[in-house]
């Protein structure tokens, strides 16, 4: 488990980021050492896409759709705070892992079909199902797609960019490094 303030130093964001980001993407804010190392990943994720460029409203955007896919697809009846982003950090079938949840599908992403009606909580059944009142697993899921393929496709447009700053950057901080000894 990890304390906020470690968090922000193992990402190199001020806390104020940090804070700015659970408000923004609505995530469960904890006091002392109770943050997941799944929950120190997604913001690694979120850390990452904006540092390659990846607008924050792009990412709420996907963020807001991946959450109310699992919620039809019930992922959310594990009981815990942070059921959205518990799957962060597992690298297993990652054709199948949703872009920030990295909730696991179940099938390909690239897949026109995903397996709806589990649910793995009991809870009081709805008046209407889900499909009556125009929430529709497969419609969420091919719009967080779209998002999700314009992500990548500015990921790949950014990273040779990346790659030459990091490049141009190396020797400056070895300079630093050793004016700093």
């Amino acid at each position: 488990m990890h304390a906020f303030s470690d968090m922000a130093k193992d990402l190199n964001r001020s806390p104020v980021y940090l804070s700015g980001l659970q408000a923004r993407l609505q995530l469960p804010a904890f006091v002392g050492p109770r943050y997941s190392d799944a929950y120190l990943a997604f913001l690694r994720t979120i850390v990452s896409l904006r540092t390659l460029n990846i607008s924050e409203d792009s990412l709420r955007d996907l963020w807001r759709l991946e959450k109310k896919l699992l919620q039809l697809l019930h992922a959310d009846s594990t009981g815990s705070k942070t059921w959205f982003l518990d799957s962060c950090g597992l690298t297993t079938h990652r054709e199948r892992r949703l872009l920030l949840s990295n909730h696991d599908i179940g099938v390909p992403l690239n897949a026109s079909e995903v397996q709806t009606g589990l649910n793995f909580g009991s809870s009081p059944p709805e008046l209407f199902a889900g499909p009556e009142m125009g929430e529709d697993a497969i419609r969420v899921l091919r719009q967080s797609l779209q998002i999700r393929a314009r992500i990548l496709d500015e990921i790949a447009a950014e990273l040779p960019h990346l790659r030459a700053t990091a490049n141009w950057a190396a020797p400056l901080a070895k300079t630093g490094a050793k004016k700093a000894a």
